[in-house]
């Protein structure tokens, strides 16, 4: 029987590895917001909010501790963009699920820029409320179903962060 199941699952798997068609794209993030978001409200009442995330990595080398810091460019769209605007402050501390989104852009010299972002799907908020945030209580979990970015505008950006 064990060796029967273990066919299966070897098998069902294979099936999953060789399907062209399945892939995964899924960015998870616990950090702090670099800056307030910078939130945009377009036409018919579409909402977007960009901000950046800092995340930390420290380790000890030859004795000393050594840390850096990488900053991820998150953007959310309609709902989650919303309780960006109400709730998030530069210092918050998120739990961020998404998705990596690459785009290219002319900057004002004509340039071209490219950049990757996070576009987020669920968020949580960890830790207390910073100061400056509304005083109601965010929801502790946000998230939205995922959303096709082919149905999102291209939004102009005149910096790359």
């Amino acid at each position: 029987m064990f060796h029967f199941s273990f066919f299966l699952l070897t098998f069902a798997f294979e099936k999953f590895l060789t399907k062209p068609n399945i892939m995964v794209n899924k960015v998870i993030l616990l950090g702090n917001v670099g800056k307030d978001p910078e939130v945009r409200h377009m036409d018919n009442n579409l909402v977007m909010a960009r901000f950046t995330l800092a995340t930390n990595e420290r380790w000890m080398k030859d004795g000393n501790k050594t840390e850096h810091t990488e900053w991820h460019n998150i953007v959310m769209w309609r709902g989650l963009a919303e309780v960006a605007e109400k709730y998030i402050r530069k210092g918050t501390t998120l739990y961020i699920e998404g998705r990596l989104r690459s785009r290219s852009y002319d900057d004002k010299d004509g340039v071209k820029r490219y950049m990757t972002e996070i576009l987020a799907d669920a968020m949580n908020f960890v830790g207390s409320r910073p100061e400056g945030a509304q005083q109601a209580a965010p929801p502790q979990t946000v998230s939205m179903p995922p959303i096709e970015t082919t149905d999102l505008p291209s939004v102009p950006d005149d910096l790359p962060f």
